[in-house]
């Protein structure tokens, strides 16, 4: 069943009625904005966001919630009442408009659910576009296309030819060079304002340090620079073309006006109707084009504001060059850090206020000044301080408060060449200890036959000089001619996997040969093994004399 929604006159006032006044009129048009103010304002540009995704759509509660069910920007999940009271206040401020469209519902509940049904309007569409370019590039630095001044220069020229043609221009033709003129036109002047807001928001700072000052002067000293030079170059040439255009003016906008009525058609059948012709179709979107070029008021062209601009940029770069100067002979401004420790101060209890105090601005007492007493005078705890001896206070500290040291700090010293030659010379050291182990290990049945390697002979006396301190000496049992024995002579290199064993032999020479010498020992068998393992065994190979 087809059910029309029904609607209140008295909710929805006539537009001749809300815009009887100018007055009522701009408040009506200033309430738009009232959403992007209101605490639930994230809530509120959620449903904007929602119709502006849409053209000419109307929408019901229950395909808002649902679309806001998608939105992370929605605390929560949406409930119906909720967002039908949102959308009741956005009908209220104008941003939104209740719908005439036909409900079709198949039950009671459905229609009830759909009866209420809004549309974006044009204010709140714009509204909602100017707010979502805010949230996207409102602390930007945004590029000035000066790029676009030459096509606007030559788009001019252009036009101006083509209406001192025999016959005059052609009507399509023009049209389609005066809209793509003012559409770079008003894209040049829209970045040449976003440009110099940002840069006037930077001039206002005054603590600005080492790194965003240089960054701020190649700005200006560069960029800047090449603005100025551009629009001082294509200025006047644009202001002769416009003048020798000017007088051709009105008629070509009259061949153009006839060739596209567009909607200026349906503004003349209806005069209660406003139409916005796009630009470049009134006399009055030239006369801007004109006065940004040329003073015709004596109030001065958007070029001398642009040039006026531009010097106190560098006017204000200076006044921080020099503030930066003072900063580095001592008379630094430190307001951001005592702004800093204004809000400290607010969020700390007293116990730790006095300390923020202290280390603040050492405010010690005076029993705690910390300099450190003369060790050659002691002054008796009875001697008054007018009588006393005085303290000698550091020039630093007398001057700035500081006992600091002023300057750069020295670089941390580079010691990763020496480390590698350290490494390279532990690692070559390890490489000789196991070659000589090698060495002994594969030689260590026959030592009477062959040489030994300096190398391999030092490690050999290394282990044999341990195993002579580790073992312990007694008496024969039972008594030998030679009076006594070795016990426990042995030393073990576990990384070398290499153990040397020493048994007293009576009668048994020993001879190590080596290419610094030979070595004679007398009365001592030596043997060498590998270390022993867990479930191994030693195989020990002896030295014959």
């Amino acid at each position: 069943m087809d059910h029309p929604v029904p609607h209140c006159s008295d909710e929805l006032p006539d537009s001749a009625s809300a815009l009887s006044s100018t007055g009522d009129g701009v408040w009506q048009r200033l309430a738009a904005y009232s959403y992007l103010s209101a605490p639930e304002r994230l809530e509120y540009v959620a449903v904007m966001r929602v119709f502006c995704s849409t053209l000419l759509a109307d929408l019901a509660v229950p395909d808002v919630v649902a679309r806001l069910a998608r939105d992370t920007a929605w605390q929560g999940q949406p409930g119906a009442d909720m967002v039908t009271a949102r959308l009741e206040q956005l009908v209220k401020w104008g941003n939104l408009l209740r719908s005439s469209h036909t409900v079709k519902a198949a039950s009671i509940a459905e229609y009830q659910r759909s009866r209420a049904r809004y549309q974006l309007s044009k204010l709140g569409e714009q509204v909602q576009r100017d707010a979502e370019e805010v949230l996207a590039s409102a602390d930007a630095a945004r590029e000035v296309s000066s790029e676009l001044l030459a096509l606007v220069d030559r788009g001019l020229r252009e036009i101006a030819t083509a209406v001192g043609w025999p016959g005059g221009a052609d009507p399509q033709e023009a049209l389609e060079k005066v809209s793509t003129l003012f559409v770079q036109f008003a894209e040049f002047a829209e970045s040449v304002r976003d440009f110099y807001a940002y840069l006037g928001q930077v001039l206002s700072r005054y603590d600005l340090d080492g790194a965003e000052y240089q960054g701020f002067k190649e700005l200006l000293l560069d960029y800047v620079e090449a603005i100025t030079e551009e629009v001082a170059f294509r200025s006047p040439r644009i202001a002769a073309t416009l003048g020798r255009l000017w007088p051709d003016l009105e008629e070509l906008l009259k061949l153009i006006g006839a060739h596209a009525t567009g909607l200026g058609a349906l503004g003349d059948g209806l005069p209660e109707i406003r139409v916005q012709r796009s630009r470049g179709r009134e006399l009055a979107d030239w006369e801007a084009l004109r006065d940004w070029f040329v003073d015709t008021d004596g109030r001065g062209s958007q070029v001398d504001q642009l040039r006026d601009a531009t010097l106190r940029a560098l006017q204000s770069l200076l006044a921080n060059a020099k503030r930066m100067l003072r900063s580095a002979a001592g008379e630094m401004s430190r307001r951001r850090d005592l702004l800093r420790l204004a809000a400290w101060f607010d969020a700390a209890d007293p116990e730790e206020a006095h300390d923020l105090a202290v280390a603040a601005f050492g405010l010690y007492s005076a029993r705690h000044l910390g300099l450190a007493p003369d060790p050659d005078g002691t002054v008796p705890a009875y001697v008054s301080w007018w009588n006393g001896p005085t303290v000698e206070v550091p020039v630093a500290l007398r001057e700035r408060g500081s006992r600091a040291p002023r300057g750069r700090a020295a670089a941390v010293e580079d010691h990763s060449e020496q480390k590698a030659r350290l490494l390279a010379a532990a690692r070559e050291q390890a490489t000789a200890r196991q070659e000589a182990a090698d060495e002994l290990r594969s030689v260590a049945s026959r030592f009477g036959q062959v040489r030994l390697s300096a190398p391999a002979m030092a490690l050999l006396l290394e282990l044999l000089t341990t195993a002579l301190g580790n073992s312990m000496l007694r008496w024969a049992d039972p008594p030998a001619p030679h009076g006594f024995g070795l016990q426990d002579a042995q030393a073990v290199e576990a990384e070398l996997d290499l153990r040397l064993t020493l048994r007293r032999v009576p009668g048994r020479t020993t001879v190590l040969r080596s290419v610094d010498g030979d070595l004679v020992v007398d009365d001592v068998e030596i043997g060498i093994t590998t270390a022993e393992r867990p479930g191994q065994g030693d195989a020990v190979e002896e030295v014959s004399a």
